[in-house]
């Protein structure tokens, strides 16, 4: 039989590569390159995202003011109006206070002429009298209690939204425009007249004064 020597090789004669070429090739470290124009796109969205978000916050920030301006407005008007209610309910409360105790005053003026009328002599007489002083003592606490006070005019000087002028004489005793006398009384409520006072103005020193002053040439 013949040995076949050339067919056969040893292990040292095997060639590296076959052995390199048998094992699995190393995957590579380097990431796959991302496609043109992917990471540039992104960018752009979240910048326009940006600006739309500011441009929101303004147009919220713009209303917000606008309706708080409104609420102010509101509620400044609703704070008059209801003041102005206060005050017109005031009024009218006064008014009809007024007209109540003006439709009073004459009672008062004839219980006043019938105490200056009135000389009670006997024991009877005196008890009525005493009565009658009574009652018009009550009804003039009542109108006090409502804030009703007389005019005290007599050597004042005379101002025509408090008095009425009936007469006018020549007086040595008061200077011109003065207040000699009160011939009706005037009442007040709060700070406005209920009714205003009758009086006697004086005129001043009459020509008799005139020509006794030696001043006066």
């Amino acid at each position: 039989m013949t040995r076949m020597t050339g067919a056969s090789t040893s292990p040292e004669s095997v060639p590296d590569e076959i052995g390199s070429a048998g094992e699995p090739p190393e995957p590579s470290a380097e990431a796959p390159e991302a496609p043109d124009g992917v990471e540039g796109s992104d960018g752009e969205d979240s910048v326009a995202a940006a600006v739309a978000g500011d441009d929101e916050l303004e147009r919220l920030r713009g209303e917000h003011e606008t309706l708080r301006g409104q609420y102010v407005r509101m509620a400044a008007d609703f704070d008059n109006f209801r003041k102005r209610q206060q005050r017109d309910a005031a009024d009218q409360r006064l008014q009809i206070t007024c007209s109540a105790i003006s439709a009073i005053l004459p009672v008062v003026d004839n219980f006043e002429r019938a105490r200056q009328q009135l000389d009670p002599q006997g024991d009877e007489a005196q008890a009525l009298h005493r009565s009658y002083q009574g009652l018009y003592k009550q009804l003039v606490e009542a109108l006090k209690d409502l804030g009703v006070a007389p005019m005290r005019v007599q050597g004042e000087p005379f101002d025509p939204n408090l008095h009425e002028a009936v007469l006018r004489e020549p007086s040595d005793e008061y200077a011109e425009d003065v207040v000699i006398e009160e011939l009706q009384r005037g009442y007040e409520l709060e700070t406005r007249v209920l009714r205003h006072a009758l009086v006697k103005v004086s005129m001043g020193p009459g020509p008799a004064a005139d020509r006794s002053d030696p001043e006066a040439d």
